[in-house]
């Protein structure tokens, strides 16, 4: 069996985006050779996410707003946790939107349904941040 690793880094000019990454999976898979096998792909960060969705920016908003509904930005004095910092709804939001995802690959290709893409989700941002992808298989 054969391994891949390979860290994207993402600095986000927003607090929270959502970055559709992919592209950027599928070279990782194209570089790794692996034609059959899964792929492991996280944030590795506690306020960030990867999911898997559709690719439309009325969902992304629909998305903005629902979290924003259940885990609020402000007033920041709302959270035990924002003594230091002001992310506490960050935290949640990305317990909400997972951690990880992963997918099958099959004959050298992501095997996802016919609209699912990849989304790196930030929601503390305005840093560096990164996101681990790990292939195995053959």
């Amino acid at each position: 069996m054969k391994s891949y690793r390979k860290e994207l880094w993402f600095q986000t000019k927003n607090r929270r985006e959502f970055i559709n990454i992919t592209r950027e999976i599928e070279k990782c898979l194209a570089d790794s050779g692996i034609k059959e096998g899964l792929i492991l792909c996280n944030a590795m960060h506690i306020t960030a996410s990867v999911f898997i969705n559709d690719d439309e920016s009325g969902l992304h908003d629909d998305f903005e707003k629902w979290l924003e509904k259940i885990a609020p930005e402000k007033p920041y004095s709302q959270y035990r946790h924002n003594g230091f910092e002001d992310n506490a709804d960050a935290h949640m939001k990305r317990t909400v939107m997972g951690r990880e995802v992963v997918i099958a690959v099959s004959q050298g290709k992501l095997d996802a349904g016919p609209w699912e893409q990849v989304f790196y989700g930030e929601f503390d941002g305005k840093r560096k941040k990164r996101v681990l992808v790990k292939i195995i298989g053959e």
